[in-house]
């Protein structure tokens, strides 16, 4: 028995370090796109850029008004060695498309050196994007990318996604992303609220009444001349003015329009695939 076992032991072992090397190179090959920060993403730059930040306003606003997350993700190629299927699913699981309570998110992935594009659907928005309509919108893009018009292919889809999905739900008027708050917002509203508590601060030590305190000594404020219309010169001394705060429009647009949250979606792997 004992000998039986040991003229199976090196096979076996043999076997296990194969698997490990296998699994480990198939790991090592793959790799899954980080989770977007828009609704529309084109890493290749292939859209139209207007169109395409019209397009992300446009799906922003349908997850305010239907609270369905729709997202488009177009990129160079697939990194990964297995199917189209299965790396779109663990995509979109990793995302987190669509709200936790209802699942209600779809993504377009578009591939374009792989010829390759699927839309996937969240368990909520199978009744309405069934695998059916999937395959009717993946067939309508098809005209489209052969001309390499990739504006109006993806336009195409977008209208199609929202008009099969349209009545499912009922949206709050907010994105997950407005709900919860942009990050950044807080940064900036803290560091002004830091350096309007420190300004407050410094007066507070340098005024007594209608005294004003500076290197030289107290100095006695002028009649009518409130402390916040006296400014400090270059020569050391307090002078009146008529500074103040004003506010004003700054150059540029946005930084990146409507952003996307994921709110943990997941997708039972319906929709449907096809290429061009």
């Amino acid at each position: 028995m004992n000998r039986l076992a040991s003229s199976w032991l090196g096979p076996l072992r043999l076997a296990a370090v194969m698997l490990v090397l296998a699994v480990t190179a198939v790991l090592a090959a793959e790799q899954l796109p980080e989770k977007p920060a828009r609704f529309f993403n084109d890493s290749t730059g292939l859209v139209d850029h207007g169109v395409a930040d019209q397009l992300n306003e446009l799906l922003a606003q349908y997850e305010r008004e239907s609270s369905n997350q729709l997202l488009v993700a177009i990129y160079s190629r697939m990194l990964t060695d297995s199917s189209l299927e299965d790396y779109c699913t663990r995509t979109f699981e990793k995302w987190g498309v669509g709200r936790a309570d209802r699942d209600n998110g779809a993504v377009l992935f578009v591939f374009i050196e792989d010829h390759k594009m699927r839309i996937q659907t969240g368990y909520g928005l199978e009744a309405s994007l069934t695998d059916a309509e999937c395959f009717r919108i993946i067939e309508g893009m098809k005209p489209f990318f052969r001309k390499q018009d990739y504006t109006g292919g993806a336009s195409f889809a977008v209208a199609g996604m929202i008009e099969a999905t349209k009545g499912e739900y009922q949206g709050t008027g907010k994105t997950l992303a407005e709900s919860h708050g942009d990050p950044q917002v807080w940064v900036l509203v803290l560091f002004l609220a830091f350096i309007l508590f420190s300004i407050g601060l410094y007066f507070y030590f340098r005024i007594r009444g209608d005294h004003l305190y500076d290197a030289k000594g107290r100095r006695r404020v002028q009649s009518g001349q409130p402390w916040y219309n006296w400014n400090w010169s270059s020569s050391g001394s307090w002078s009146s003015g008529g500074g103040g705060w004003s506010s004003g429009s700054g150059a540029g647009g946005s930084s990146g329009g409507s952003s996307f949250s994921g709110g943990g979606g997941s997708t039972g792997g319906g929709g449907a695939s096809g290429g061009w």
